[in-house]
């Protein structure tokens, strides 16, 4: 199995024939997946369309060892969860392609990673282990070379005067942080910074109100002084990430597509403009499980761009309670 031809993928064509070549791996090697796909009825023999292979349901995660492969487990991603709550677990046996997969992504939408100051704001993920976020923002800071990239926990002071220290100089910066965390910097710091990104990567983690992307967006921007923030979309049941460079509109990278289903049939898809549940195609899983059914709610666009805007209310999605299995 070449696991790198992924990401030489540059058609619609390119991207079928490895989607549908890893869902036969995959429903031969992943008991968890084949079970799923004998639940529905699916004969892997006969589907040839991206709308014929068969979404696991990201609950799965919580439960299941969902691995397609029989190598040892090299690390463990989990997911954060409130006190009590079952947690997702994501068991990797080939870090490299996490590497690849985000290495070239970023490359992909933002250029080298070597040109940036890589600063990230991550204290609710640094406060717990197997995070897969965590793993990639230390990654990226140590293959930035900056001697000022790394971490900051709750250090809002230690971080504003870096920034100013920064500007001085014409340093690409690069911070990443947790929304909650970037909101409470520029309430008691505000910026004008240039060439700078600032990205966040979601989830106020009960940390702060919920408040909708747009706002946040808007309350950021005037913080930090930028016209557009950026935004992450990943998560822990995925090796592969998407991005936004403004407005909450993100693209995949060429080994990732989403497909938006019908929320009273997730068997049916929408046509693009039309909102529902958001199934991710990651073929960078390919040793544990490439189709996801999300928890969350979006839109593809008519130029195949899409958008995130909510998740569903209930844990269980219509249609997809099959965890008898």
């Amino acid at each position: 199995m070449n696991n790198n031809a992924i990401f030489d993928i540059r058609t619609a064509d390119d991207f079928l024939i490895q989607a549908l070549r890893i869902f036969k791996f995959q429903y031969t090697n992943n008991t968890v997946y084949k079970a799923f796909c004998s639940f529905l009825n699916v004969d892997p023999n006969t589907v040839r369309t991206l709308e014929q292979i068969p979404f696991l349901p990201i609950e799965f995660f919580k439960s299941k060892n969902v691995l397609s492969s029989t190598d040892a487990t090299e690390i463990t991603f989990t997911s954060s969860g409130t006190t009590g709550s079952e947690t997702s677990k994501h068991h990797v046996t080939d870090l490299s392609l996490y590497e690849k997969s985000y290495l070239k992504a970023f490359s992909h939408f933002y250029g080298n990673i070597e040109d940036y100051c890589v600063l990230a704001l991550l204290p609710s993920y640094l406060e717990r282990t197997g995070s897969s976020l965590i793993y990639m923002a230390d990654d990226l800071i140590k293959k930035s070379n900056h001697p000022k990239s790394g971490f900051f926990l709750n250090e809002y002071e230690e971080l504003y005067r870096l920034l100013l220290e920064l500007q001085k100089t014409d340093t690409k910066i690069l911070i990443i942080g947790v929304s909650f965390a970037l909101l409470e910097f520029t309430e008691k710091y505000q910026l004008n910074l240039k060439n700078a990104v600032i990205m966040e990567t979601g989830g106020m983690k009960g940390r702060r109100k919920e408040i909708v992307r747009q706002e946040l967006h808007e309350l950021l921007s005037k913080g930090f002084g930028v016209e557009h923030i950026h935004s992450e979309y990943g998560m822990t049941e995925l090796l592969s990430q998407a991005y936004s460079k403004g407005n909450g509109v993100f693209d995949c990278p060429a080994w990732m597509k989403i497909l938006v289903r019908d929320t009273e049939d997730p068997l049916t898809y929408l046509q693009n403009g039309k909102s529902g549940g958001i199934n991710v195609i990651d073929l960078a899983n390919i040793n544990s499980c490439s189709f996801i059914a999300t928890q969350d709610l979006g839109k593809i666009n008519h130029n195949g761009t899409f958008e995130i805007i909510g998740r569903f209310d209930n844990s269980d999605i219509r249609g997809c309670n099959l965890m008898v299995l």
